[in-house]
């Protein structure tokens, strides 16, 4: 065998999935570089020279030819020829206006402030503690209040990954039936804004902090919505907006410990109407070991917001100390279902 074959077999020996998880922190920090570059949107019209990239984004060349390489080699890009670069159909949910962009999300996942929260997680385990609490001396919704930068790179991540969500929660629930439904901790809008549209008579109230709120006054407005929602900045710790038939809340309660969450889903108790639901859209561990992104979600819970992902006994057991009652867990189609409860019997 050849010292060339020799090094190719090395090469294979060194793709093995362990090898790849262990490293998986340097794609994340490519795309997290790409995407902040904006380079997919540089090679939307086609492709261009490392050197044009680089005096685009006001970058090094040969650092920017390594990086894109190393996408390349990933199937980020192609290289179609020596220092020009192209587009790939991977590379397409780079662009910032491609329906399916994950841009927020590779600059939520690449920042600096999200990996000195992972950086703790030895500590986390040794300790019980919050990672992101342990570094910061502060929760994180504290922290991106008083950040607004961090905040709102935050906040896009979490109305991008809303809008990919939307349409599963809006088909998979019957909400005609309904005539107000309050969306608590709603961020931006994404997903009330999909409910009401698929929904013409139904009414709605976004209700979130209010500089979180501010945000959804642009994706709520337009005439198919005029007169039919309204904004209510405030605290779902102390007080919801009252009245409304059903409360949804999508991933709220996975950032909160158990009391933190009863507290929650008490305030939406008391305030709704006779009847009235609350429907968490949350994922369900299951049991077993077969592969869950809400495994690996659950981790991220641990370490940024000391949240945690809830098996249907878990959810069973927090609604019941809620005052609630778990009638249903409706799949969707996608890795989250809609968990309906209802007033608990005295």
């Amino acid at each position: 065998m050849t010292n060339l074959n020799i090094k190719k077999e090395e090469n294979k020996k060194e793709e093995d999935p362990l090898m790849q998880m262990v490293t998986g922190k340097v794609k994340t920090q490519l795309i997290f570089v790409a995407a902040k570059l904006k380079i997919a949107d540089l090679l939307k019209d086609g492709p261009k020279s490392v050197e044009e990239l680089a005096e685009d984004t006001d970058s090094h060349p040969q650092t920017l030819f390594r990086i894109l390489r190393a996408l390349a080699s990933l199937g980020v890009f192609a290289e179609k020829e020596p220092w020009t670069f192209e587009m790939t159909s991977m590379a397409e949910r780079l662009q910032s206006d491609h329906p399916q962009s994950i841009v927020p999300f590779a600059a939520f996942f690449g920042s600096e402030w999200h990996n000195r929260a992972w950086s703790s997680l030895l500590h986390n385990v040794r300790t019980g503690e919050c990672g992101f609490e342990s570094v910061f001396k502060t929760n994180v919704f504290n922290y991106l209040e008083e950040n607004r930068e961090e905040g709102e790179i935050f906040n896009n991540a979490m109305t991008s990954f809303s809008k990919r969500k939307a349409d599963n929660i809006a088909e998979a629930y019957d909400f005609s039936n309904l005539k107000t439904l309050v969306d608590v901790g709603g961020g931006h809008g994404a997903l009330l804004k999909t409910i009401l549209k698929a929904n013409p008579s139904l009414q709605g109230v976004l209700c979130d902090m209010p500089s979180v709120a501010e945000g959804a006054v642009s994706l709520l407005e337009g005439e198919e919505l005029k007169g039919r929602c309204r904004i209510e900045g405030g605290d779902f710790f102390k007080s919801v907006p009252q009245g409304a038939d059903a409360y949804i809340l999508k991933h709220i309660i996975h950032d909160w410990d158990a009391a933190r969450a009863e507290q929650i889903l008490r305030n939406c108790g008391e305030a709704m109407a006779p009847g009235g639901k609350v429907l968490l859209a949350e994922a369900v561990i299951p049991a077993g070991n077969d592969p869950c992104p809400a495994k690996l979600a659950d981790i991220e819970m641990l370490v940024i917001p000391g949240g945690i992902e809830r098996t249907e006994a878990e959810f069973q057991t927090l609604f019941s100390k809620a005052g609630l009652e778990l009638k249903r867990i409706i799949p969707t189609g996608a890795d989250i279902s809609i968990i309906e409860g209802v007033l608990g019997e005295c």
